[in-house]
C-alpha cells in the first residue's frame, strides 16, 4: 500500500479525533502540536492494528510523530514479509 494512501487514512482519523477539517492537518507537523493526547494516540494504535492488520507499539505517535513519518513506517511494515 502506498504511503500516500496510508497518510490519507491517518489524516482522516486524526482530524476526527481533534474535531478539525482534514485539510488543516500538516503532514510534516508533529501530531502532539495539534493536541493529540496519549489517549488518542493509543486509540490510533488500536485502529491502525484493526485497519491494517499490523501490530504497532503504543509509542508509535512519539516514535513517528508526523503523518509523513508514521505513514512511511506503516508502509514498510505492510511491505515486510510475514
Amino acid at each position: 500500500m502506498p504511503a500516500n494512501e496510508i497518510a490519507r487514512w491517518l489524516i482522516q482519523k486524526v482530524a476526527s479525533y481533534l474535531a478539525m477539517e482534514p485539510d488543516r492537518i500538516d503532514i510534516t507537523r508533529p501530531l502532539a502540536e495539534y493536541g493529540l493526547t496519549s489517549v488518542y494516540a493509543l486509540t490510533l494504535c488500536g485502529e491502525i492494528e484493526d485497519h491494517f492488520g499490523v501490530p504497532v507499539e503504543p509509542t508509535l505517535a512519539w516514535d513517528y510523530p508526523t503523518v509523513t513519518a508514521m505513514s512511511e513506517y506503516l508502509r514498510t511494515q505492510l511491505a515486510a514479509p510475514r
